[in-house]
């Protein structure tokens, strides 16, 4: 048998588009995907359920894999007892969030892989998280919880029952929070601000300790406390966060793109996984702080970023791919760090020692007797400490960087999860069309368009409802709240870029049908599954940020925006509801409320609509567009209604009766809905600015 044959046959798994189930394909477990056979077999049969999930790039998720689930001794005990069902939780979040919700509630914690048991009727009853092949550091072995489950279930089913039944009648009440008192006011963000700074690690930035995480939504909230109130701290937090982070191995300073967080506080050794929601959220803030700040080495990183994107998170069709692991060859981040040895052979002795000291590379090495790319001091500090000139050094620098590269990829690659999920195609698209404008560079304003065109036509049912996952062309799995909800912010923000109706006829559409699909017309916000969805043991609600924005404030973000630009009093009306309804999450755990604060402080600003009417080739309307975009001012709409492309009067309101004066784009600065006089050109929008 040759290595690569797989050892033993093919199981249900063979089937599947999700490259991480497609990873189980050939595992001794008898694996179901989840769907009716499955269920129909549990039932049939009184088996109890074992339900997995997890993702291609967990590190933890392979390890359990080749320990437990390529076992034939462990996979024996599985296949008889238990109804064996792998989920991959970007595909189906709705499983991962409800029996998350029952793992974390049962175990005090949670993570993936998750492993889960529930009786026929698909109840919780047991479950953790990742367990070892045998009793190991304090944590019993999988096969004795096998058998110790399997045993329960047999001599003690009625109560297991009992007690399944009500851990889901928790589970349903967990998805409802009580209304908060009082008006959605201002006082609210600098709660939120006070509760930051409290946490805030004024060393190394970020918030906490060790593991760290980037809190993309929370940074995103201070560049706004400061926007409206003025005060320098919250934007040396993020200034000091953005700087750490950027100059961090967290960073890929070869090729650009953020890990998913740091095992350690100072930003040096990641969790080398990257998805494709951090890098999209991080940008825009990035983008964001260079908007205040005007310091180009936040437009470096932002331009990385987006870099890495296109280069290597692009399908040729146009979407973006979900993920990179953190393994290869099965030894996590070995893909990514050097020796001195490696360095000064690839560069030379002398060069190659000048990289060695810029980014941190020692004979003993910063991790693990090797070392992760870093910039402990800036290039203006090390061109000055090196008497150099900083444009030569970081030239010089430059030129090493792409010879690294190259080498690196003679490497053998982590794995890269292909799938392409709406939703985080929707996060990506707004950053890549701001992008374009406030960097100047139209490959990004093309990338957006393209992953725009590709989802809506491979992901819109014949009937208009959206499509969450596709991957070899195979479409699948019903869009959930926050496909619709990101997506709509996408091309809402790619309509503003370009002006082109198509993207906002779009974004009105999906914004009706996610109305009708997802609102709970009782309480004001947004189920998490559509009214179309298939019936499981409860319709849960996300409105705590997570890794990702809350689906529900996201929701909230992109109707109040949309009301703005298309002046339907239904949409900013249902925003608002979707806010007042999560009032409570943003008095008393304001640090999973980020979306909603960033929405409420839009919703509250003076909100100035930029409307630019342009005749055909007119040069100034880029000028014009990446102007306004220079500018940080969080609560303003764009409009742009080039002559012959413009989006109709009908749609958007703001558009009727606005001539061009004298041949040229001309702009009408409007602040609620009242426009000031109309100004022409670069030098008119200046003048407007300034007053």
């Amino acid at each position: 048998m040759s290595h690569s044959e797989p050892k033993f046959p093919a199981n249900r798994l063979a089937g599947e588009t999700s490259p991480y189930l497609l990873q189980h394909a050939h595992n001794p477990v008898d694996w179901y995907p989840w769907g009716p056979e499955a269920l129909a077999r549990s039932k049939a049969e009184g088996k109890p359920i074992f339900l997995s999930i997890g993702y291609s790039a967990c590190h933890w998720c392979h390890v359990m894999e080749r320990e437990s689930f390529e076992s034939a001794d462990t996979a024996a005990i599985m296949n008889e007892h238990f109804v064996n069902i792998k989920v991959d939780r970007e595909e189906r979040p709705d499983l991962d969030s409800i029996y998350m919700a029952a793992v974390q509630a049962m175990t005090g914690h949670g993570g993936w892989p998750m492993s889960v048991f529930l009786t026929p009727e698909l109840k919780p009853f047991f479950g953790g998280t990742y367990y070892p092949p045998e009793d190991s550091r304090g944590m019993p072995g999988f096969p004795r919880v096998l058998t110790s489950v399997a045993k329960a279930w047999e001599d003690r089913k009625d109560e297991i029952l009992t007690s399944a039944k009500e851990m889901t009648a928790q589970l349903a009440a967990m998805s409802e929070v009580p209304g908060g008192e009082g008006a959605l006011d201002a006082k609210l963000i600098d709660r939120a601000t006070q509760a930051l700074i409290r946490q805030f690690d004024s060393k190394n930035g970020g918030f906490g300790s060790a593991p760290k995480f980037p809190h993309p939504m929370d940074l995103r909230v201070l560049l706004r406390q400061y926007a409206r109130t003025g005060d320098e701290q919250p934007l040396q937090m993020v200034r000091l966060t953005l700087d750490k982070m950027g100059r961090g191995g967290i960073n890929d300073q070869l090729s650009g793109g953020f890990a998913r967080y740091s095992t350690d506080e100072r930003w040096l050794v990641p969790h080398f996984e990257k998805m494709l929601y951090d890098n999209a959220l991080l940008t825009t803030v990035y983008l964001e702080a260079y908007q205040v700040t005007r310091d180009s080495e936040l437009a470096r990183v932002a331009r990385h970023t987006l870099d890495y994107i296109i280069d290597r998170m692009t399908d040729r069709r146009g979407g973006f791919y979900s993920t990179e692991d953190a393994d290869s060859e099965g030894v996590e981040g070995k893909y990514y760090v050097w020796t001195l040895d490696e360095i000064i052979k690839a560069l030379g002795p002398e060069e190659g020692k000048t990289f060695a000291y810029v980014y941190n590379v020692t004979e003993h090495g910063n991790w693990e007797e090797t070392n992760i790319l870093n910039l402990p001091k800036t290039f203006a500090q090390c061109a000055a400490l090196l008497s150099r000139k900083e444009d030569e050094l970081r030239l010089e620098l430059a030129e090493n960087r792409q010879t690294l590269l190259s080498i690196r990829e003679r490497r053998i690659p982590p794995g890269k999860d292909t799938k392409i999920l709406t939703s985080w195609n929707g996060l990506m698209i707004a950053p890549l069309a701001e992008g374009a404008r406030i960097l100047g560079d139209e490959r990004y304003l093309s990338a957006a368009k393209r992953s725009a065109d590709y989802l809506l036509s491979h992901m819109i049912t014949d009937d208009g409802l959206l499509l969450h996952s596709i991957r070899d062309g195979r479409a699948k799995l019903n869009g959930y709240l926050d496909d619709y909800a990101n997506l709509i912010d996408g091309l809402t923000r790619l309509f503003e870029t370009c002006g082109e109706p198509r993207w906002l006829e779009a974004a009105v559409r999906l914004a009706d049908v996610m109305i009708r699909e997802f609102l709970d017309t009782a309480a004001g916000n947004f189920f998490y599954t559509g009214s179309s969805h298939e019936e499981l043991i409860t319709r849960t609600k996300e409105l705590y940020d997570n890794a990702t924005p809350a689906a529900n404030s996201m929701a909230a973000t992109a109707l109040l925006r949309l009301a703005v630009i298309t002046g339907r009093d239904d949409f900013a009306k249902i925003g608002r509801g979707a806010l007042e309804a999560v009032k409570v999450v943003m008095e008393k755990a304001p640090t999973a409320a980020g979306q909603a604060l960033i929405a409420l402080d839009f919703l509250l600003g003076a909100q100035k609509e930029f409307v630019i009417i342009s005749p055909p080739c007119d040069g100034e309307f880029r000028a014009v567009l990446e102007l306004i975009a220079s500018k940080f001012m969080p609560s303003k709409v764009v409009v742009p209604g080039p002559v012959g492309e413009s989006a109709s009067s009908e749609l958007v309101p703001l558009l009727a009766d606005r001539p061009v004066r004298d041949n040229r784009t001309t702009i009408y600065v409007c602040e609620n809905m009242t426009c000031a006089a109309p100004v022409v050109g670069v030098a008119g929008l200046l003048g407007a600015l300034g007053s």
